[in-house]
């Protein structure tokens, strides 16, 4: 299989635009970024501890799912490819996601499916399981929010599809300069909305009526992003009826739902229950401290107590944790920092490096509060306790930071240093959670040795 355009591969752009000062918090990680970086790290398929739920269109057929790829008869030449990327058998997802999307004749699916649990996987097989090689026109779309996304599920594609002779792919975003009148003969087009939109309808180069796939990827990334849903649906509604239509989100909040309907016709639909996070197997403590020399104080005396595996400290903003870096570094510590002003790629090398255990403490600000495991973490330090806008307790960013200590069931530590100024929003915490957080002295060693995960 041969990409178009190979030299669109290069680095991506700055993660996040420096939107202020030193001082800038960096709460709203932006979402798109979010789930590049989870495809970068997730080199293998995560098993999600949520329950698969199924809506099916007809409820009287049977429900189909599968425990190994080969049952999904597909192509000998496309079965090598999943299992040359790793993949030895289906995740939860894929068990009860690909027969629908394999299915003959085939069938509409919306699936709400969280990063690294395969689905880009499961729609590049779909795509690759429905294209006629010997035909040279575009026969699958797949629509990505951002140029990063694209090129991501391209290396997907391409790598699955590499025993896939005559099959190629074809890049609809910025950059990849097509001349008005050329012919695209891949046969898999993926691309962003608005260059897509450009492809179709102003440069004529590819016919929508002849594309029997349409993926539309992040379908709650696009409808954050500024006119995309509404050139999403316009191509959608250039479609043939017959064309099969295969949604994904990681969230399904009513807005997505709205987007998924309009866009969707009569879809079979797979949703993931709630995961209930907990703090039951979290010991959570807190230090009262003055100021950020004895923040730093307590937190050697902590890492001087306990038997540490990994550490991920949390700071509000970049120039704590910066600060905080520099202090441990200069005192002999292995620490790693990630925050806002990296770009996705680093950031994904720094969390590689952290996962390795080439460093014992990951500080950093709320960028890495949601989605990244590491199954070493055993303690969580919130250096500044999270606030929102308005300086309340930011409840949900507590529970992500602290809940990754508490990964796959095991038991963890939670430690916050608070300024008196601000015990009361760890009272608040201790109310929301209806939960009590026990006080510790950072002078007293003994109290520190004896506590246990």
């Amino acid at each position: 299989m041969i990409a178009t355009q190979s030299k669109l591969l290069g680095p991506g752009n700055r993660a996040t635009t420096n939107r202020g000062g030193e001082e800038e918090d960096d709460d709203e990680a932006d979402l798109a970024e979010n789930s590049l970086l989870n495809k970068l790290i997730r080199k293998s398929l995560v098993e999600s501890s949520h329950r698969v739920e199924v809506l099916q269109r007809d409820p009287s057929s049977p429900l189909f799912s599968v425990k190994t790829f080969e049952e999904l008869h597909l192509k000998e030449e496309l079965l090598h490819g999943v299992y040359a990327m790793g993949f030895n058998r289906p995740s939860k997802i894929q068990e009860t996601a690909l027969p629908m999307m394999v299915a003959h004749p085939p069938q509409n699916l919306i699936a709400q499916s969280q990063s690294g649990t395969g689905k880009t996987a499961a729609f590049a097989l779909a795509m690759l399981s429905r294209v006629n090689a010997a035909v040279k026109y575009p026969q699958c779309l797949c629509l990505a929010p951002t140029f990063e996304l694209a090129l991501q599920t391209g290396r997907v594609v391409e790598q699955m599809g590499k025993f896939c002779a005559d099959v190629r792919v074809a890049y609809a975003v910025r950059g990849n300069k097509v001349p008005r009148g050329a012919v695209i003969e891949e046969q898999i087009v993926i691309g962003t909305p608005g260059t897509t939109l450009d492809w179709c309808f102003k440069l004529r180069l590819m016919d929508l009526k002849k594309i029997s796939v349409f993926v539309l990827d992040e379908a709650d990334v696009m409808i954050n992003t500024q006119g995309f849903s509404d050139q999403s649906i316009r191509v959608q509604r250039a479609l043939s009826h017959d064309c099969q239509m295969l949604l994904f989100s990681a969230t399904f909040e009513d807005a997505v739902w709205q987007f998924a309907e309009r866009i969707v016709p009569d879809p079979n639909v797979i949703k993931l229950r709630r995961e209930d996070l907990t703090l039951n197997n979290i010991r959570q403590y807190y230090f009262l401290c003055e100021n950020n020399s004895e923040k730093y104080k307590a937190l050697c005396n902590v890492y001087g107590s306990i038997t540490v595996g990994q550490a991920i400290v949390f700071c509000q903003t970049r120039r704590n944790a910066k600060w905080l870096s520099l202090q441990m570094i200069r005192d002999g510590h292995q620490v790693a920092m990630l925050s806002g002003e990296l770009t996705v790629e680093e950031r994904a090398a720094v969390i590689q490096r952290f996962r390795d255990g080439k460093e014992k403490v990951l500080i950093t600000t709320n960028v890495c509060a949601r989605g990244i495991d590491v199954i070493q973490v055993t303690i969580v330090v919130n250096f500044n306790l999270p606030t929102n806008q308005l300086q309340y307790p930011d409840f949900e960013t507590y529970l992500h930071r602290i809940g990754r200590a508490g990964r796959f069931g095991k038991k963890g530590l939670a430690f916050n240093m608070i300024e008196r100024y601000n015990l009361s929003l760890l009272h608040r915490i201790e109310e929301h959670f209806q939960t009590k957080i026990k006080k510790l002295d950072p002078e007293d060693m003994d109290e520190l040795e004896k506590i246990e995960y």
